[in-house]
């Protein structure tokens, strides 16, 4: 496969993840916001945006600059997301051009800030729901070949990234070592973390409705069969990059090993030591995940030509 090809194939599905995402965490908090008066409103827009990696620093009224933030994030990277599609039409099956294409103009229409601002449902909803249709699309009409593998190199690693920062936000702000969520408000808070991540029906399956940070935080970094967990992600992304390994000529033991590192640290490490230093833990993951990006584009995609005569 070309260098570009693998590059957009794998952009295209990060940039998916990404506006999916943090549309989903905007939806979520949008609703605690209506239903719930925490008297803290003013930490909670700050805390989003550190969840979904901007540094920008509120000032004045908060809640525009937030929403302001979140529709450039989400209108901007599904219309990266489409453009990474556009180069490589011939790789990917017309049913999901036609998603993505679908996605793009109706997020231009009603992705303007006038609209998002009387009825950010309408994005939200529209942003989720066409990215869960456009893998379903991508799964059922593509071959699991080496772009295949490569979409959910991008999916997955993107995921791994945003699921640990946000996880690391929340508990920065509201877990208090062995103490119980205190108020009714906090309680609903812990609901929005799960909400955030698609795993409140997923998480009361596994532990009913005894709602227990501990247990939150094992639900969603180490459960090994929730799709959007940390563990399930870092499994995933391992076995793309081998699958990749295996079917490209450009043979990589170092991609590998920093997958299977990763992996290690999410099957092996006691909860009790990751709750001791949840937010080194969560950066840990997000430092290696950078460490595979970055893999990749050496291995696969900004390789010298010289290596590329040599294999």
């Amino acid at each position: 496969m070309l260098s570009r090809v693998a590059d957009s194939l794998y952009w295209m599905s990060r940039y998916l993840e990404r506006a999916e995402h943090t549309a989903r965490v905007m939806g979520v908090h949008l609703n605690l916001m209506l239903e719930h008066d925490l008297g803290s409103e003013g930490r909670r827009w700050p805390r989003v945006l550190a969840s979904l990696g901007s540094r920008e620093k509120l000032q004045g009224d908060e809640f525009p600059t937030a929403q302001a933030y979140a529709l450039d994030q989400i209108v901007s990277s599904i219309g990266a997301a489409r453009e990474n599609a556009r180069q490589v039409r011939e790789q990917i099956s017309s049913e999901m051009w036609e998603e993505i294409n679908r996605l793009f103009h109706e997020s231009k229409r009603i992705g303007t800030p006038q609209s998002f601002r009387a009825q950010p449902f309408d994005l939200v909803s529209a942003v989720t729901q066409s990215s869960h249709l456009f893998h379903g699309i991508t799964d059922s009409t593509m071959l699991h070949g080496e772009g295949w593998q490569f979409i959910q190199a991008g999916r997955f690693i993107e995921r791994v990234q945003h699921t640990a920062r946000l996880i690391d936000s929340h508990f920065q702000e509201f877990y208090r070592a062995g103490a119980e969520p205190s108020s009714a408000a906090e309680h609903m808070e812990w609901i929005g973390l799960l909400r955030s991540c698609t795993a409140f029906e997923a998480y009361c399956k596994v532990y009913t409705a005894d709602l227990r940070p501990e247990r939150v935080a094992e639900f969603l970094l180490l459960n090994a069969e929730f799709p959007h967990s940390v563990r399930f992600g870092v499994e995933r992304l391992g076995q793309s990059l081998e699958a990749v390994n295996q079917a490209t000529t450009r043979k990589s033991d170092r991609l590998g090993k920093l997958a299977g590192r990763l992996a290690a640290s999410l099957s092996y490490t006691p909860l009790e030591e990751i709750m001791s230093n949840l937010h080194e833990f969560s950066a840990g993951i997000r430092r290696l995940c950078g460490q595979i990006h970055a893999g990749i584009y050496q291995v696969y995609i900004s390789y010298p030509i010289e290596a590329a005569l040599g294999a």
